[in-house]
């Protein structure tokens, strides 16, 4: 059986509409470079200096001049050269300096030998082997020119970036601001976590969700709470997004029920680009834009949130902070394990368990229960197995494609 499917969007149109219809903040500041994780640089970043800044040594070994070089002749060593602790003056002619890696190469030699082929001596030192002139010294600017570029525009500063900053002497650097969210859920039967529950109640794990992936994304969050389901209220956390958020993420209130409001009430006050998708979980999601602030309407079954939240609103924040090198999971093929209810007509999004098999191929078998309200399922799984929107059932050994969760949902 097929499912009536007219009127909805699929997966990739509607990231089309996010990424078309938004563009990229314009707003700057510079920071320290301490207070900089996470953030996106504004700039193409250049070096304000020559890496490595003076000529140094590769080796533990002996500097010296490569001519003055013969095997098995001695040359006296004339003094010492440490990291942090140069020889000072120019090293005289036939002769050598003992050196350690990263010391400073004294002036008046050219080449450095590896203590490994040297033989030292009361006399001196000799070596094994004639030397190639040049060699294990490393240059000025050899790794980094000054004002060379180092980071490209829309980094995202992290581990492997701002350790680079720190060795060019780089202070501060200017990034994107940092992208302000307000949330809200709605539903008269949702209750804070940590407060009883009365018949009928439940926790309002939606919203607590999504401000947990809206913290990974280094977003400025607005939490506006459980507006209930209210028209007047709703509206007035409407009117307060859209004066101090850049989006606007809601939860619960897009579907068609008497009390969905949230979707009433923004056609109102400003416009919906889209708000159906050929999607499992996740049909009921909204797109559209306030007076100033964008809106997302996520469904209100948890599994629903959580993946829209990831397939659909975690690019857009993303392609709006300036990040220009996020790129979404890649989809891989793995083979089934366990058989998989499909029913065709909108891409299926199951949560699945993905390992390796002796060979090295990946293999996939599902967490259970595949129900938008199996919040469970998430804690289980690392991966989506992604179900093209025709495919039927899936039975035990046919490939499918995965995408392994990024670290949004499992680090």
């Amino acid at each position: 059986m097929e499912l009536n499917t007219s009127g909805l969007i699929s997966l990739e149109q509607a990231l089309e509409k996010l990424l078309t219809q938004t563009r990229p903040l314009q707003e700057f500041e510079e920071v320290p470079l301490t207070e900089a994780a996470g953030r996106i640089t504004a700039d193409a970043v250049v070096s304000p200096v020559d890496v490595p800044s003076f000529a140094n040594s590769a080796m533990d070994g002996y500097a010296v001049r490569a001519a003055d070089v013969t095997p098995g002749v001695v040359l006296p060593v004339a003094g010492k050269s440490f990291a942090g602790a140069p020889f000072h003056g120019e090293c005289p002619a036939g002769s050598a300096i003992r050196i350690m890696t990263g010391a400073a190469v004294p002036a008046g030699v050219d080449t450095v030998i590896m203590q490994e082929l040297a033989q030292a001596g009361e006399q001196g030192v000799s070596f094994s082997e004639a030397p190639e002139k040049g060699q294990n010294i490393r240059l000025p600017g050899e790794d980094i020119r000054r004002g060379a570029p180092v980071l490209d525009a829309g980094v995202r500063l992290g581990v492997a970036e701002l350790p680079l900053l720190a060795s060019l002497g780089i202070e501060r650097v200017r990034v994107v601001r940092k992208l302000t969210v307000a949330l809200f859920s709605t539903g008269d039967e949702l209750q804070p976590v940590g407060t009883p529950l009365q018949e009928g109640q439940i926790y309002d794990t939606n919203r607590f969700a999504v401000r947990l992936m809206l913290e990974q994304l280094g977003c400025e969050i607005v939490d506006l709470g459980i507006v209930r389901d209210d028209p007047q209220a709703l509206r007035e956390a409407f009117r307060k997004a859209d004066e101090c958020a850049d989006v606007l993420i809601s939860s619960g209130g897009v579907s068609v029920g008497e009390a969905d409001f949230t979707k009433q009430i923004l056609d109102e006050v400003g416009s919906i680009s889209f708000w159906k998708l050929a999607m499992k979980p996740g049909k009921p999601f909204a797109f559209g834009k306030l007076s100033k602030a964008w809106f997302c309407g996520l469904p209100g079954n948890p599994v629903s949130a959580v993946v829209t939240f990831y397939q659909l609103v975690q690019p857009l924040l993303v392609h709006l902070s300036g990040n220009t090198h996020w790129q979404p999971p890649a989809r891989q093929k793995a083979r089934a394990l366990t058989p998989l209810k499909k029913t065709p007509g909108r891409l299926d999004l199951q949560r699945g368990i993905v390992s390796a098999n002796a060979q090295g191929e990946l293999e996939v078998r599902t967490t259970g229960n595949q129900g938008s309200h199996v919040f469970s399922s998430f804690s289980l799984a690392n991966a989506f197995i992604v179900l093209e929107r025709e495919r039927g059932n899936v039975q035990a050994g046919e490939w499918v494609n995965i995408e392994l969760f990024n670290p949004l949902l499992k680090v």
